[in-house]
């Protein structure tokens, strides 16, 4: 076909928005979102969800209109999805509270724990260890998302920021609170099971930035397409021959690694809700690439090795 004419309606009420003419074949939904745009200035394009049914899935930037199941003349629905906000932003909001939420708590801000000298300071070295490994795990994390990451999706809606920040900002003051609390009384098993929770989260946290890196490589050109990731020279990568997503995997055994070190029910808590939510995630992405790939390896599991 020469042109397309395209043919934007609200999901909802399914009243017409705009009328494209004269569209080329191989226009983008990038493309298509871009003129739409043009015609209603506060529906950025990140905040456009265009779809070919009203209850579908949102169509990618990358596919082309001559390659979509329509017509000549093309029916498309639009949903506004919210302000939204860029995700490089939404995760430097979410790990920088919690390194300094943590600080309050670590030296003893007066209003805490209250004035008295003996809770100005901790007499258990495992308190100040757990700083630092609180400290470096959210540092790691800010460094990861300025220089590492690659995100498939470029924004999120601004309502979800509040509701991540109460999770990682609140669970940070209450483990922050118990650990460094003037009561506090380190691990049954003393410096051997210290050390082993040490070892296990330097691990685990070096397994979680090299799956990290070997994830953003795939897309080192720009490319949004989804790609099978598979293990390289890298030991840490070596998880990838069993599960789908080895980063959710170290990153849980980096919190089971915190609650060893810091015998701390909270601890404990948190590092619970933290599996049960990335186990989540981590089906849904092992679904994805089993819909997307027919040549996927087959020994996967989502997240633990032969179990699940």
């Amino acid at each position: 076909f020469a042109s397309y004419q395209v043919e934007i309606l609200d999901w909802k009420t399914k009243k017409q928005l705009c009328f494209l003419d004269k569209v080329e074949p191989n226009a983008t939904i990038r493309e298509i979102r871009l003129m739409f745009h043009k015609l209603y200035p506060r529906w950025y394009p990140a905040r456009q969800s265009i779809k070919l049914d009203p209850k579908g899935k949102s169509l990618r930037d990358e596919e082309i209109l001559q390659h979509l199941p329509v017509g000549t003349t093309a029916t498309l629905y639009f949903k506004d999805l919210g302000p939204q906000i860029g995700w490089t932003t939404v995760f430097l909001i979410e790990y920088t509270g919690p390194l300094f939420i943590y600080f309050l708590f670590y030296f003893r801000m007066p209003f805490v724990y209250g004035l008295d000298e003996r809770f100005t300071s901790s007499p258990h070295p495992v308190v100040n260890l757990a700083c630092i490994c609180h400290s470096f795990h959210y540092i790691k994390r800010l460094i990861e998302t300025v220089f590492v990451h690659r995100f498939s999706h470029g924004t999120m809606p601004l309502r979800n920021i509040v509701k991540n920040c109460l999770y990682y900002w609140g669970f940070a003051a209450w483990l922050a609170y118990y650990i460094n609390h003037p009561l506090y009384t380190p691990p049954s098993y003393g410096k051997k099971q210290i050390n082993f929770a040490v070892i296990m989260f330097l691990l685990c946290e070096a397994g979680n930035f090299s799956i990290h890196v070997a994830l953003s490589d795939l897309r080192r050109n720009g490319s949004k397409t989804r790609k099978i990731p598979y293990p390289t020279k890298n030991p840490f990568t070596w998880l990838f021959f069993f599960v789908s997503c080895p980063n959710y995997t170290y990153e849980v055994g980096t919190w089971i690694s915190f609650t060893i070190m810091t015998q701390c029910a909270p601890v404990g808590l948190f590092t619970l809700l933290c599996f049960i939510q990335m186990t989540i995630w981590a089906k849904d992405k092992h679904c994805t690439y089993l819909r997307e790939f027919k040549d996927y390896p087959s020994l996967r599991m989502p997240i633990i090795p032969f179990l699940l």
